[in-house]
């Protein structure tokens, strides 16, 4: 197997192992595919500064690759393909070297490319060849951008409501009156197994609204759930006899990067959900989903809402 500069004499072999890598990995949804003299227009400049090389064995043509002028110290490798035949045999190695040499003779320091997050074999042979992630891209069709745009104007609501599973208004309005600080204007309003609380103090208070639901189930001895719309994500936190024993929120790093322990410890537990307000615990894994983005779940107010009815609670 030999390296060696492509001339322009070598269009029709480029051009063939061009359209196999672009048969083997196509653009992604969305995107145009360039037309082979869009990419021979680039091809061409490259040629012209040795920066583009064909590997062949015997049998003709395994490979090509192209790496573009450097630029603020680093040369971009546009293209590297060899064709199945031909790999796991140190091809891609042969031909990164000479990428790898063009570049230094441009003056490059280092060198970028750019793979699809779905190329799964790519991926791991240029993580093998010590290339990082160093940025991402990302793309969205302007439809889908319209609709999210659509739903970030209405996700700008605070709620907050704390619930008891009680039938005792008394004690509940007893123990609400004594929680320090007082709360502004707090209504206790009944609702079949459950006593719902609200007050404004709460709605943007997270520390309070936890403070609260933590002390009414201490109280009370009760079941207690502080349910939050919190602009984009909701939450909630269920205590039994004093003590919080799951927290859910609907974008776990929404408010910063969390440890992945952490972000699943913020997923709903169907087992505790269901035991402690009669929620189906099928019902709670398919509606309390946790997501990366508020933008792959419901719009927060009607996630808030579905929450609500699938542990009985009035929102």
């Amino acid at each position: 197997m030999t390296i060696r500069r492509a001339t322009e004499a070598d269009e029709a072999t480029i051009r063939e192992l061009w359209e196999e890598f672009q048969q083997e990995v196509p653009e992604p949804n969305g995107f145009i595919p360039e037309t082979w003299e869009q990419e021979w227009d680039d091809v061409q400049k490259n040629i012209a500064t040795g920066a583009v090389f064909l590997a062949e064995d015997e049998a003709g043509p395994v490979g090509v690759a192209r790496v573009e002028e450097q630029h603020q110290g680093s040369s971009h490798v546009h293209l590297v393909y060899v064709r199945p035949r031909s790999r796991r045999q140190g091809v891609t190695k042969a031909l990164f070297r000479a990428v790898a040499d063009a570049a230094r003779e441009q003056g490059a320091k280092t060198v970028s490319l750019e793979v699809l997050l779905a190329n799964d074999v790519a991926r791991s042979t240029w993580q093998h060849l010590g290339f990082k992630d160093v940025w991402v891209g990302m793309a969205q069709p302007l439809d889908g951008l319209d609709a999210r745009l659509a739903q970030v104007e209405d996700v700008g609501e605070w709620r907050a409501t704390t619930h008891v599973q009680s039938d005792d208004e008394v004690s509940v309005k007893r123990a609400v009156a004594q929680f320090l600080p007082r709360l502004q204007a707090p209504e206790v309003r009944s609702s079949e197994s459950w006593m719902r609380v609200t007050d404004p103090v709460l709605d943007r208070d997270r520390d309070a609204h936890g403070r609260l639901a933590k002390e009414l189930s201490e109280r009370l001895g009760a079941v207690t759930v502080a349910l939050s719309l919190e602009g984009p994500v909701v939450r909630f936190r269920l205590y039994e006899r004093g003590r919080m024993v799951d927290e859910y929120l609907s974008v776990p790093t929404y408010y910063g990067a969390l440890p992945k322990g952490d972000e699943l410890a913020l997923a709903a537990n169907p087992t505790l959900v269901s035991r402690l307000t009669g929620a189906e615990r099928d019902d709670v894994k398919r509606i309390a989903r946790i997501a990366e983005t508020p933008f792959e779940l419901p719009p927060s107010g009607e996630l808030y809402k579905q929450i609500a009815q699938l542990m009985g609670l009035e929102p």
